[in-house]
């Protein structure tokens, strides 16, 4: 197969495969369908020996989790057909995406599902017995130590981006198939976009809107820089599945970015890097939204230990090629600090999450950071939900009141409609002016203790009590 390669008992596979595939035809036997190089294709379905087939080393469902054990991993890359590689492939099948050191519910269930009412849907495979759908079916079938899976088979001209793009196209179908996990989602989607696809084409085959694409695509490119900026000398880093369970956060973080960046792009950097800082130390979503841009300078910088504080030149002014003597302002001091900080943080959490490659002691370093960054930020998210609770506080009466008026307003409109059609109880109006009564002389003795000087509005409030 172009590209791709032959797994070393593939052609004894193959004949299997071609010699079940004639009595399916002959029998003309069950079918799947899948959509085949733009065009509808129907597969004659067999049933082929669970252990005989080989996992997909480019299944994008486990392809972020492969990072998990980088030896492993190498083994993946050096001989995917191999034993080592096949067993990784395996394990990562089983795993739980956002912790791998857990059995997946949704595998669990499969299992179950396939123990009490059999294979419902067929699988898809190579002729040369490479799982193109069903991987984790096959998986899970193994662990059940059932003998045999159902397999549609398909022709013998496929290519590896073939096997890509069938893998792709059932997945998005969203029938009963597991979903891939977010990160997985995003490489994928990144992957179409690499071969020269449009946005629009892409959006479509997933089942998004081309505004859904750009900021899955902003949110993976950020994951990238982190990762980046997160590598230390040693060769510690982040990887992509450090990022899983952070979804909602960093879709969240895109819409306030970019809402900001309108307007005050200097802002909106500072508001990303002390939320990103949030998500390295494991913050909940509702604990991010109270990051604001002035987050770090009002809460932060006063209260970082000394080891912490970074170490911030004057920028100079940026130059615009082309135009002698044009400069653009530099980024604020307070933008490099917070972004110093969050750097700082980034190799910090890669070091501690591989301790293989750093030493004990720069281990522990690390952690110590984590740790004091981690009682820096809980005193500054204490202090800010406070903040915004005082401010919550602060604009709750005078929207009730707006609320108030709105329903008079509309009471107005409803009176004379209801006069005009003499549909107007006139007790229960007068009894509900009563009622109304009541309250603006209880808001007015509340008002009158608390101004001593009044406004317009609140003596036109006092003049109406007094009038009683």
């Amino acid at each position: 197969m172009s590209g791709f390669g032959i797994p070393p008992k593939g052609e004894e596979i193959k004949a299997v495969i071609s010699q079940r595939l004639k009595q399916a035809m002959t029998e003309d036997g069950a079918k799947v369908t899948i959509d085949w190089r733009g065009e509808t294709r129907h597969l004659y379905v067999i049933s082929m020996p669970v252990d005989m087939l080989y996992f997909n080393p480019d299944t994008h469902r486990i392809r972020a989790q492969r990072a998990l054990d980088p030896v492993r991993n190498r083994a993946i890359d050096e001989e995917p057909w191999g034993q080592a590689a096949q067993s990784y492939l395996h394990d990562l099948l089983r795993q739980r995406p956002a912790n791998p050191d857990q059995t997946d519910p949704d595998y669990t269930a499969l299992m179950d599902e396939l123990d009490d009412v059999g294979q419902r849907e067929p699988g898809i495979v190579s002729p040369h017995g490479i799982l193109v759908d069903g991987n984790t079916r096959a998986a899970a079938l193994i662990d059940l130590g059932e003998p045999n899976i159902r397999v549609g088979v398909l022709p013998d001209d496929t290519s590896r981006q073939d096997i890509n793009n069938v893998e792709l196209s059932l997945q998005l179908r969203k029938d009963r198939r597991r979903d891939y996990s977010y990160i997985n989602r995003l490489i994928a989607i990144d992957e179409e976009l690499g071969r020269g696809r449009s946005e629009a084409d892409v959006a479509k085959d997933f089942n998004i809107k081309p505004a859904t694409l750009q900021r899955d695509r902003w949110v993976y490119n950020a994951i990238l820089d982190s990762i980046d900026r997160s590598k230390t000398d040693d060769g510690a880093s982040l990887r992509l599945i450090d990022f899983e369970q952070h979804q909602e956060k960093l879709r969240e973080l895109h819409r306030d970015y970019t809402k900001l960046s309108t307007t005050d792009p200097d802002a909106a950097k500072r508001l990303m890097q002390s939320r990103l800082a949030m998500v390295l130390l494991d913050y909940p979503k509702t604990s991010l939204r109270l990051a604001e841009a002035d987050f770090h300078t009002r809460y932060i910088e006063s209260r970082l230990p000394e080891d912490l504080k970074p170490k911030v030149a004057a920028l100079a002014p940026i130059s615009v090629p082309g135009i002698p003597g044009a400069t653009l302002p530099s980024p604020s001091s307070d933008s490099a600090a917070t972004e110093a900080l969050t750097n700082q943080l980034l190799r910090a959490k890669a070091v501690c999450r591989d301790g293989s490659i750093a030493s004990p002691a720069e281990v522990a370093e690390a952690s110590s950071v984590m740790k004091q960054a981690r009682e820096t930020f809980d005193i500054a998210v204490k202090l800010a939900g406070q903040n915004a609770e005082l401010v919550k506080r602060q604009t709750a009466v005078p929207e009730r009141l707006t609320d108030a008026a709105d329903y008079v307003t509309q009471c107005a409109n409803e009176f004379a409609e209801a006069k005009a059609k003499r549909a107007l109880d006139d007790e229960a109006f007068d009894d509900a002016l009563i009622v109304l009564r009541e309250s603006l002389e209880r808001l007015g003795r509340q008002a009158g203790r608390t101004y001593p000087t009044p406004g317009e509005g609140v003596a036109w409030l006092l003049d109406a009590v007094r009038s009683r």
